[in-house]
């Protein structure tokens, strides 16, 4: 059983290639990063390099 219910074109979408990718509401509901190099990702995070690059968003 899911922890949250997720909603298509709320907390992810389908890309061109039929991925389907997370929303930045959807990584802030979850509530922590994954380092997984997020196309969204809120927490600013960088997979190439595994460090947080500063982020101005506010996170709650």
């Amino acid at each position: 059983m899911a922890l949250f219910d997720i909603k298509e074109g709320e907390d992810f979408y389908y890309n061109e290639q039929g991925y389907k990718v997370f929303t930045e509401k959807f990584h802030l509901k979850r509530g922590h990063c994954c380092k997984s190099g997020c196309r969204h990702c809120p927490y600013g995070y960088d997979k190439k390099t595994d460090t947080f690059i500063k982020n101005d968003k506010k996170i709650k």
